[in-house]
């Protein structure tokens, strides 16, 4: 049940609950298996945390004045080193989601894959990269920056010492999804975000 503004998981709208109970009943809908994220946090080698999320693993500034100074890698590789509001790590389920609002790419959810989106990144080179399923993105915070925060799907936090160092790759379980309409992924967007395609007329033969 949408009850937010967007809710491209959701299968059905606040005044369509009749609807959508009546045809999970009826078992009429179709099931969806999306990836998911696992993250470890780790300190000097040590694991001080685990976690998992469907949309994105954010890891965010706790204070507005305070800037965070972490190093991007890329399957174990430094990539660039961003002064910035955080890092949003997110699969193409979590496309729309934070990581749309930071600036990120709409990855269609059949497309697996794995996105990295900086937030306000103070850097020549910050833009948003999408990696192979199989990758693993890994932020280093920097030894003397303090006050971060590391969210689940926006939902579950940890907070994280300076040295920490999160690692996210894909996830051992997927989530399964029932979906309600078939509707492509392209229509969806269209009636979500409102999108101009007055005019248009299909294939032509």
């Amino acid at each position: 049940m949408n009850l937010g503004h967007i809710g491209f998981l959701a299968e059905a709208e606040r005044d369509a609950l009749s609807f959508t109970v009546d045809h999970v009943v009826a078992r009429d809908y179709v099931v969806e298996e999306r990836m998911t994220i696992d993250v470890t946090v780790r300190l000097d080698g040590a694991v001080l945390a685990r976690g998992w999320a469907l949309n994105e693993v954010s890891v965010e500034k706790g204070s507005r004045e305070r800037m965070l100074d972490l190093v991007a890698e890329i399957d174990g590789r430094a990539l660039s080193r961003w002064g910035c509001d955080g890092v949003v790590m997110a699969t193409p389920t979590g496309s729309t989601a934070y990581a749309f609002s930071a600036g990120g790419p709409i990855v269609w959810p059949e497309l697996e894959a794995l996105l990295m989106v900086p937030i306000s990144a103070h850097a020549l080179f910050a833009r948003p990269l999408v990696a192979s399923p199989l990758s693993e993105l890994s932020v280093t915070l920097q030894p003397r920056t303090a006050g971060a925060v590391l969210w689940c799907d926006g939902r579950r936090s940890v907070d994280l010492p300076p040295g920490a160092r999160i690692e996210v790759h894909r996830g051992e379980w997927p989530v399964r999804l029932a979906r309600l309409h078939e509707a492509p992924f392209t229509d969806r967007l269209v009636a979500k975000f409102a999108l101009p395609v007055e005019g248009w007329r299909g294939r032509r033969a």
